[in-house]
């Protein structure tokens, strides 16, 4: 991983960075999620830690997180195929791609990551990568909810379910929408749908919200089976280690994007809630508002933007 001299005077400046890299970054770019039985790396973790790298102006870590990503989570190329989401230890003692379904939050992250990269360090290959992930994600992960409009699916597999005569669902994850991400990326790519699904994000969390929650999933539904949003089948209207998210990229948001207004005003319900306690929350239901645990030290940071974004209404 090179010493922490070899950092450029931006990452070295920046204590959280330096103690991110020793503690979960291999020296071949691996981003470990200790956590987990099988010591997985995901590609989430993987394209976090590049846009760490780019804010710390650290290149060469950049590199490596990248490198690794495409040799392992991309079989050698990620420029006709999307990275698999989760590598580890498998249980047959082997290390290698546990699920090759991609995650498309990750997808966009990497093609942020990779994008702003080229603008930054002038290098057309990054350019070159980006396009490839965001023509393959376009075409893979980006859907049309008949009635609702594009949206964005978790993953190219699974994602949608056809039941009895003319019904189709489809399941949506809306911490996967970041606001402020889309809208570099529409920068990027105008061509793309990013600008779009930007303001389909913030439509998206004012239908599913209630009392300013929003749930870690959720499912829409066309055909004989009804119409519209319905609680997800399978996780329920929990709101907890995926939609926290929601809150930060709404915090996150530029107070002069229309998007970030229609977010803060879905969510500000939920802001004298959280406000109200020492600490956040791990969960909460959509249909109650009832709260249940005590969030993790992240949950605090997540929120933080959000309140900060939504101090002055409350």
């Amino acid at each position: 991983m090179g010493t922490f001299a070899d950092l450029a005077p931006r990452a070295s400046a920046w204590p959280l960075y330096l103690q991110f890299l020793a503690r979960f970054v291999q020296a071949d770019g691996r981003v470990i999620d200790f956590s987990t039985r099988a010591h997985q790396s995901t590609s989430e973790g993987q394209s976090y830690g590049m846009v760490f790298a780019l804010i710390a102006g650290d290149r060469a870590t950049f590199d490596r997180l990248w490198q690794w990503s495409v040799t392992n989570l991309g079989d050698g190329r990620l420029d006709d195929k999307l990275p698999a989401w989760q590598w580890g230890h498998r249980d047959n003692g082997t290390w290698g791609i546990m699920d090759r379904n991609s995650a498309a939050d990750a997808d966009l992250w990497f093609a942020f990551a990779l994008a702003e990269a080229a603008r930054v360090w002038s290098s057309p290959a990054y350019a070159s990568a980006a396009r490839a992930l965001l023509r393959l994600v376009a075409s893979q992960e980006v859907v049309t909810l008949p009635g609702f409009g594009p949206m964005l699916l978790p993953g190219p597999q699974g994602f949608i379910k056809d039941g009895p005569g003319h019904c189709r669902n489809w399941r949506v994850n809306p911490s996967y929408l970041p606001v402020p991400l889309l809208r570099r990326l529409a920068v990027f790519d105008p061509a793309g749908p990013w600008g779009t699904l930007a303001g389909q994000a913030a439509i998206l969390v004012r239908t599913v919200s209630s009392v300013g929650i929003v749930p870690d999933w959720a499912t829409y539904s066309a055909g004989d089976c009804g119409h519209g949003f319905l609680r997800d089948p399978a996780r329920g209207n929990v709101s907890s280690y995926d939609a926290v998210r929601v809150y930060l990229w709404a915090g996150m948001t530029s107070d002069k994007d229309d998007a970030r207004r229609a977010l803060i005003q879905a969510l500000l319900p939920n802001a004298a809630r959280v406000e109200d306690n020492p600490v956040p929350p791990e969960r909460m239901h959509v249909e109650t508002g009832r709260v249940e645990g005590v969030g993790p030290l992240g949950f605090s940071a997540a929120l933080l933007p959000f309140l900060k974004a939504v101090g002055s209404q409350l």
